[in-house]
């Protein structure tokens, strides 16, 4: 599973500050505890910031990735903006989150995942709106998929998004979800699954319940990454044991090293 971390995000009480006063300590701190519970991407994203959302995306990436020793970033922004400011200083192969089937947004970021050859997460949404079935989504994921190709993007450079959309507005959409997903494997061999899982429970109580099952069961249907909070150790600890029943983790050696280094609560 590869894991994006979530928690560098000006969208948080706690985030939004540290970006604004460039305190590179705090997000120094959010980093390092990333890393350690096992990141492979770090997602940086200062949206909220507005028209100082490019500088500051600049200085999350530089910040970010000389406290992880050039640990990869997941770049945040529809911004064409602040993500060319950002690929000038990001060291390595980032992913660019992200693009949609909105003619603008996707004129606007393809040349940039093409120039700086970043990888890519696209969400299946265009300028008719969100689909509401797995066939719509999947057709919205095949005109993206053949737009990122013939500008070179790789199949295994692309993250396709199936759009999470909360249960509590519907009771289908989870369902519809884990249809995507295998639909899109099934298209598409060798190209990656991601989503974020807050989503899923807004407007619910117990929500980490929520996402941690819906982790779970998303990953059965063939989501190989996610954007997740890895400071949960609950839900950390369910995707290990889910990686060793689904294959994913021979002889369970990294389950086993999780449990000797009592990362695992259960």
């Amino acid at each position: 599973m590869i894991i994006i971390g979530e928690r560098i995000n000006s969208s948080r009480k706690a985030i939004a500050p540290a970006i604004a006063a460039r305190d590179s300590q705090l997000i120094t701190r959010e980093a390092s505890l990333q890393i350690a519970a096992g990141v492979s991407y770090i997602d940086v994203n200062c949206g909220t910031l507005m028209e100082e959302e490019p500088e500051a995306l600049e200085w999350l990436v530089k910040t970010v990735q000389d406290a992880t020793e050039g640990n990869l970033c997941s770049l945040d922004s529809p911004n064409p903006l602040a993500l060319e400011r950002a690929l000038k200083v990001h060291k390595g192969k980032p992913i660019v989150n992200s693009i949609t089937g909105e003619h603008e947004r996707l004129a606007a970021t393809l040349p940039l995942v093409r120039d700086y050859k970043t990888a890519i997460v696209a969400l299946v949404m265009n300028d008719n709106g969100m689909p509401e079935t797995a066939e719509e989504r999947l057709q919205i994921a095949d005109d993206l998929v053949n737009e990122l190709t013939k500008a070179g993007v790789e199949l295994t450079d692309i993250y396709l998004d199936p759009m999470v959309r909360p249960v509590s507005t519907g009771g289908h959409y989870g369902r519809v979800v884990f249809e995507t997903i295998q639909k899109m494997n099934q298209e598409f061999p060798g190209i990656h699954t991601i989503c974020g899982l807050s989503n899923i429970s807004f407007g619910l109580p117990a929500r980490k319940l929520m996402n941690q099952t819906f982790l779970i069961m998303a990953m059965m249907a063939g989501l190989d990454s996610a954007i997740l909070d890895p400071l949960d150790k609950r839900l950390m600890s369910l995707l290990k044991a889910a990686d060793v029943l689904l294959e994913q983790d021979d002889y369970a050696l990294k389950f086993i090293t999780a449990f000797r280094e009592e990362k695992l609560e259960f």
